[in-house]
């Protein structure tokens, strides 16, 4: 009969073990049918590329492998995503029973005036009990309500959450990597270029000191051609420091010590991708790291919830133990007389617990819906970003377009100038001008270009890629 009800109980909680006293929340559906400034082509995206595909110079290849394993935050990130996964095995045992072996041995000597110590001694004739058991018992909760089910799915959830994470991190790594190297080319070409200018103010300055000796300008002149040049002058060492904080920067970035960065790639030599297609913004939602990881994050909220719902149910827990008991050494493992065995059922409803069950409940939905809320808003920024840099791909294409044109026509115009004023038929102040102004519109399409290939990059990674 006792073996009938033990056998009841366990077909219970089998049965009941598939039920389910929670119900998960769905993600809200936000993602637009087209991005804002996209020409769709078709469902392809730039995001979808491998990144050495999609970053073919050898250097910049070169730096992300390096960051890729000594950068910080990447090790940090793998670091946390071993965490996860120590404890996601942990919970994959969770309907496993526990098991445990006590091997104990214990003599205690009552008082002879005790009632102990005179019933010991009237009964056995001894004046001290020894006792000596081992045992192994079995602890086994039915996973009634879904509560080791759900720990199980957070656990799941929470791991592969750590691992978009680190995707998350070298995405945003890849980045700061190119457009670090881009910047330092950008450096590279103004430093060219105001030096190149200088030689040029030199040349000038050197004609105004003869027409001075010759009586044809006035000190004006040779003061103002001096300012020029000095002010040529500064912009070196400036650019020079930029140089060296970037280098720096970038060495940083990469995990190792600040050093000077090799460089065979030129600025001006740096080809920008022309189709650029983003694709459909659906794709985003499988593409991104951080939306996946607040689409986990939901997972994780649903099963706190479903946890917190079932730790208000009844919990249904079988033990049983066995082994042997003595109390003389020499009988310990003298069979069967020194076996024992135990086996029991419990179930457990919690009454009142002043209010710490429900508050938990209350406090798992409200960590829920925040988690649909930061799903809305990183699907909101997601698409945001995208539009942004499809804006900034587009425009910058003809600023630089714009650019170009006033460049090449302000450097005809310098040697136009310089033709003139060498022939009389300019004078110093508007030579000046021009260099000035050609100074200032190379260096402008430097800028210009380093900020389209740091669009084309910001695309790549707003779209999700660099982390396949």
């Amino acid at each position: 009969m006792k073996r009938f009800n033990i056998l009841t109980i366990l077909l219970l909680a089998l049965i009941w073990s598939g039920c389910s006293v929670s119900k998960d929340v769905s993600l809200p559906n936000l993602v637009p049918g087209l991005f804002r400034n996209a020409i769709q082509k078709d469902s392809s995206s730039v995001g979808d590329l491998p990144l050495k595909n999609f970053i073919n110079d050898l250097t910049v290849q070169n730096l992300i492998d390096t960051a890729l394993v000594k950068n910080v935050d990447m090790q940090l990130a793998l670091k946390n995503i071993d965490a996860a996964e120590v404890l996601f095995k942990q919970s994959k045992l969770g309907y496993l029973p526990e098991l445990k072996l006590q091997v104990a041995a214990s003599s205690s000597r009552p008082s002879d005036n005790s009632l102990n110590g005179l019933s010991l001694n009237q009964f056995t004739g001894s004046t001290h009990i020894e006792d000596y058991t081992a045992n192994l018992g079995v602890l086994w909760e039915a996973d009634i309500w879904g509560k080791i089910r759900n720990q199980k799915a957070g656990a799941l959830a929470s791991f592969l959450q750590t691992e978009e994470a680190r995707k998350a991190v070298q995405t945003r790594l890849v980045a700061n990597v190119a457009q670090g190297y881009y910047n330092l080319l950008m450096l590279d070409a103004q430093l060219e270029i105001a030096r190149k200018n200088l030689k040029l103010n030199d040349s000038t300055l050197r004609i105004i000191n003869l027409q001075f000796d010759a009586g044809q300008v006035t000190s004006l002149a040779i003061q103002q051609a001096e300012a020029q040049q000095l002010n040529a002058a500064q912009l070196i060492p400036r650019l020079e420091q930029n140089v060296t904080l970037q280098e720096n920067a970038l060495s940083v970035l990469i995990g190792i010590l600040p050093k000077a960065i090799d460089r065979t790639s030129r600025l001006d030599k740096m080809a920008i991708p022309q189709d650029l297609n983003a694709g459909f913004p659906s794709s985003l939602l499988s593409r991104r790291p951080d939306i996946k990881s607040a689409e986990l994050a939901l997972n994780v909220a649903n099963a706190k919830v479903g946890v917190a719902t079932a730790s208000l149910y009844p919990s249904l827990v079988i033990s049983a133990s066995g082994g042997v008991n003595s109390f003389k050494a020499s009988n310990w493992f003298s069979m069967p007389a020194s076996l024992f065995g135990l086996v029991s059922g419990g179930i457990t409803q919690p009454i009142f617990q002043r209010g710490q069950l429900k508050s938990n409940l209350a406090l798992a939905k409200i960590h829920r819906e925040k988690t649909v809320i930061q799903f809305r808003q990183s699907v909101i920024n997601a698409v945001g970003e995208v539009s942004d840099e499809l804006t900034k791909v587009e425009k910058l294409k003809t600023q630089y377009s714009i650019a170009a044109k006033r460049a090449q026509t302000l450097q005809q115009a310098s040697k136009n100038a310089s033709l003139l004023f060498k022939s009389g038929m300019a004078n110093y102040l508007e030579v000046i001008t021009a260099q000035g102004n050609l100074l200032q519109s190379e260096l402008e399409l430097t800028t210009i270009k380093t900020e389209q290939l740091n669009a084309v990059v910001g695309l790549y990674r707003s779209l999700g890629g660099g982390w396949n």
